[in-house]
């Protein structure tokens, strides 16, 4: 445990609550809560008194049939006998899963920098060795670089888009590029996709798991934190080939046995929402998200933003020698306004800041930004 980094996100609510007034541009939630189904439907676990007894590992049944639907209607993946659902508490025990499924101790697991640093963190309590290949100046994959960087020990190459830390959006041929080498080196792509639904200037998602022939090497990780407001009720799945079912069923029964059952309901009952729930949310983030862009536009002396058509995140990298914790400690204790460090993204060269801003509404936005505007320019001089 001591070679795995200390999550980032209580390190700086530390600095955030001794800094009272701080608007947190930080950690990656929104600021709306679950559709009002989600609450509606818990009548019916609550009436159930086998309820309050373990479930089973993978999932309720009728949890289990309406993300079937959902996958096949917007991922276009289809469940047949080759692959198939387990629901998990949140996407990041899905890759934990994942991992402890795949690899033995000493593997290898290909991330793409900057990294999402879960993925990093658990890949090395499993073991395994994270081998880094860099994405090009634009944060867009490298499929000969990951080609290049597979050895024989590597289990997975991870992709995640709409990307945790850049908002960027991977193009499908990348994609297929990378899910191919992966089916020729008879290695596993993980792809994460917790941000499926966050995509603008009409940007259409991708999910590897719906390339033709992918089933049996492609392990496809969802969340309903971000899209339903559901970050603290923990439901999360994962597409997995069928071959891999017993060896994750053996980890999620030694670490939770089952997903929160009552969870599970109320994610039955988000499903059930209308469209018109994700449509205005993200809409309003979309606005945020434009308000955000501009703002940063007066800081091009000073940093490069990349363009990203994706989740709720700006990557800035700031044209400055300083140590990047310091220069967030001081945007925090003097211009009460907190981002996260793009170290523990794995970027140890340079001064990189994912800034967030899927939690704010426009006024609130507006001012957190323009105090990191202000700082920024205070202090890179």
């Amino acid at each position: 445990m001591q070679a795995v980094q200390s999550p980032i996100i209580p390190v700086v609510g530390e600095l955030i609550q001794n800094s009272p007034g701080t608007i947190s541009l930080g950690q990656g939630v929104v600021s709306y809560s679950p559709p009002p189904e989600a609450v509606e439907i818990l009548p019916k676990f609550l009436a159930e008194p086998t309820n309050n007894l373990y479930k089973a590992v993978e999932g309720i049944p009728l949890l289990l049939t309406a993300l079937t639907a959902k996958l096949s209607s917007f991922n276009k993946i289809e469940i047949k006998d080759d692959n198939c659902i387990v629901v998990t508490a949140g996407s990041n025990m899905a890759f934990m899963n994942a991992i402890l499924a795949i690899t033995s101790p000493g593997d290898e697991i290909i991330l793409n920098t900057p990294y999402y640093f879960n993925h990093e963190m658990a890949t090395t309590m499993a073991g395994c060795r994270v081998v880094l290949v860099e994405t090009d100046e634009n944060y867009q994959l490298r499929p000969e670089a990951i080609a290049a960087a597979i050895t024989p020990k590597t289990r997975a190459v991870v992709t995640i888009s709409p990307n945790n830390p850049t908002g960027v959006v991977y193009s499908e041929a990348a994609l297929r590029q990378v899910n191919q080498i992966c089916s020729d080196r008879n290695i596993y792509h993980i792809s994460d996709e917790a941000y499926e639904y966050f995509t603008y200037n009409g940007v259409k998602h991708i999910s590897p798991g719906a390339f033709s022939g992918s089933n049996n090497h492609t392990i496809s990780l969802f969340s309903l934190s971000k899209a339903y407001g559901f970050a603290s009720w923990r439901i999360g799945y994962m597409v997995i080939p069928k071959h891999l079912l017993i060896a994750v069923k053996k980890v999620q029964d030694t670490i939770l046995i089952c997903p929160p059952v009552v969870s599970q309901y109320a994610a039955l009952g988000a499903l059930q929402a209308k469209n018109e729930y994700l449509q205005e949310n993200i809409g309003e983030i979309a606005k945020v998200r434009d308000l955000v862009l501009d703002s940063l536009n007066s800081l091009q002396n000073l940093c490069t933003v990349v363009p990203a058509d994706g989740a709720f995140y700006c990557f800035l990298k700031v044209h400055t020698q300083m140590d990047t914790f310091e220069l967030v400690k001081q945007l925090i204790q003097e211009h009460k306004v907190a981002v996260i460090p793009g170290t523990t993204f794995g970027m140890e060269r340079g001064c990189y800041l994912r800034v967030a801003y899927g939690a704010l509404n426009k006024d609130k936005a507006k001012a957190g930004i323009e105090r990191l505007v202000k700082g920024l320019q205070k202090i890179i001089i």
